[in-house]
C-alpha cells in the first residue's frame, strides 16, 4: 500500500483564480444547489477565504502525523482537506500555519479541531475547522494522501476545488470549473437585475414572478 501519492491532476489555476472571485454560497447555488460541505466548519475570521485545489489527507482521531506528512508534499495553491475522525483535538496549530504559509499551502480544511487561533488569524492563513480545541495530539498512525475522500457529506476527489468564505465551503469537480465559473456569472447579473428592479420599487413577488405560485397556493392578504 502506497500512503502517499503525490502525483494528481489539478485544474488550471487562471480558472482557480477565477472561480474564486465568486462567493461559496453563489457557486453552490449556480452548480445546481450541489457541493456545500458540513456548515459545522467555519473559518477562525469571517475574513478568511481562500480557492484551491485539494489535498486529501486522513488522520486518525486526536493523531496530526499525517498532517504533517501532507504539509511536506503539498504543492502550492493545494488545500489540505483533512478527515480527522471529527474529534475536537487541536491537531494544528500557529507553528503548522507557518509551514504551510512557508510552502505556498493555500488553506486548511479539517473536520477536527485547531487551536492558536488568535496567531493563525494574525498570520493570516486561511483556516476553516469543526472545533477549536487546546487538547494535544499524538504522532503515531499512518493513513492515506490524496485518495478520494468523503468529508463534509461530500466526495472530494484530490485535485477538485475547493472554496471557502464567511459563509462556508463548497466544492467543484476538477472537470466542472469552467461550467461553474459561466453559471456563476450568470448568476451574479441576474441578482444585479433583481436589486436593480428593487431599487426602482418592485417587490421580491414581482421580481420573483411569485404571483401564480402564491395564489395556487391559497394565499390570503388583508387588503
Amino acid at each position: 500500500m502506497v500512503h502517499v501519492t503525490t502525483k494528481i491532476d489539478r485544474a488550471d489555476r487562471q480558472l482557480i483564480d477565477e472561480l474564486g472571485t465568486f462567493s461559496a454560497a453563489t457557486i453552490h447555488e449556480a452548480q445546481g444547489r450541489s457541493g456545500a460541505l458540513d456548515d459545522a466548519i467555519k473559518p477562525l475570521d469571517r475574513d478568511m477565504s481562500f480557492c484551491g485545489s485539494a489535498f486529501t489527507v486522513v488522520c486518525h482521531p486526536r493523531d496530526n502525523i499525517m498532517l504533517q506528512v501532507a504539509i511536506s508534499y503539498a504543492q502550492p495553491g493545494d488545500v489540505l482537506i483533512v478527515s480527522s475522525g471529527d474529534q475536537p483535538a487541536g491537531q494544528f496549530g500557529d507553528v503548522l500555519a507557518n509551514a504551510c504559509v512557508a510552502r505556498g499551502i493555500t488553506a486548511l480544511v479539517t473536520d477536527g479541531g485547531v487551536r492558536d487561533s488568535r496567531e493563525i488569524r494574525e498570520l493570516g492563513f486561511p483556516v476553516f475547522s469543526k472545533y477549536l480545541c487546546i487538547q494535544g495530539t499524538v504522532k503515531e498512525s499512518l493513513g492515506p494522501i490524496n485518495q478520494p475522500l468523503v468529508f463534509g457529506g461530500q466526495l472530494i476527489n484530490p485535485g477538485d476545488v475547493i472554496k471557502g468564505d464567511c459563509d462556508g465551503v463548497v466544492l467543484t469537480r476538477r472537470d466542472e470549473v469552467r461550467s461553474a465559473i459561466d453559471a456563476c456569472r450568470a448568476r451574479d447579473a441576474a441578482e444585479a437585475e433583481y436589486i436593480e428592479r428593487y431599487k426602482r420599487g418592485e417587490t421580491p413577488i414581482q421580481v420573483s414572478n411569485l404571483g401564480a405560485v402564491l395564489e395556487n397556493k391559497g394565499l390570503t392578504v388583508d387588503v
